[in-house]
């Protein structure tokens, strides 16, 4: 179990609000790893700050064998990590052909026509991201994951506000990824399809994290169960 990412022992303060005390992430070769945790609590947080998007006030990120104290988005992108944010991966004022060209050529990408067509958005090259519905919107966001080929994928509630079949089909690709060794971390809300694939399950919780294991263990956590799943897991029948 190879570590390609973590983010360790964080800490981080918004106008004086204590949001993180001591939280980490781990992106791990070869596994789709969920984080799970009520709005408010830092999981957006974690993921910026594991991607060098926001700088922790405590705590450090290491990426390939090596510490970044000062990690920055481009520093990580150069060693293979990828951010997929919650909103505005893509621009409006170019064709989405134009920018997954742009990926391709700076890291030496993938097919930028297979992506899209991998995804069920074989249309798309030739419109702009306002153009999109939601659904087709975060599929040609994860096309830009496969050109990008990365090594570690960091994605904030990629299905948040997308109908069921988009999202399946986006859990889909990202199972995939990650059986093909890459190390993804989602987070969201939508349990039942992150725990079907989930090969592991972080809870953000009171400032910092718990590693619970596979799914199958991570149901039976008494305070996850009681804190987090609530209602679900009782109408789940686990």
């Amino acid at each position: 179990m190879t570590s390609v990412l973590t983010a360790d022992c964080v800490g981080k303060s918004f106008d004086g609000r204590r949001v993180l005390t001591s939280a980490s992430l781990r992106a791990v070769a070869g596994e789709l790893r969920v984080m799970l945790g009520r709005n408010g609590v830092g999981k957006s947080t974690l993921i910026k700050i594991a991607a060098g998007r926001i700088a922790p006030d405590s705590g450090v990120v290491h990426c390939d064998g090596r510490v970044h104290p000062r990690a920055s988005l481009r520093r990580l992108a150069l060693r293979g990590v990828f951010y997929l944010p919650d909103h505005d991966l893509l621009s409006n004022a170019f064709t989405i052909r134009r920018q997954l060209e742009m990926i391709r050529r700076r890291f030496d990408g993938g097919d930028v026509t297979a992506a899209v067509a991998r995804m069920g958005v074989p249309g798309v090259l030739d419109r702009r991201p306002f153009q999109l519905s939601g659904g087709e919107l975060r599929r040609t966001e994860i096309a830009a994951a496969l050109v990008r080929r990365p090594t570690c994928l960091l994605a904030d509630e990629p299905l948040r506000g997308i109908p069921p079949k988009d999202a399946e089909a986006i859990v889909g690709v990202l199972s995939e990824m990650a059986a093909d060794g890459a190390a993804v971390v989602i987070t969201g809300h939508e349990v039942s399809a992150l725990l079907d694939a989930a090969d592991h399950v972080t809870w953000c919780t009171s400032g910092t994290t718990y590693e619970l294991g596979p799914p199958a263990i991570a149901t039976k956590h008494e305070q996850f169960r009681r804190d987090y799943l609530g209602t679900w897991y009782r109408a789940s029948g686990l």
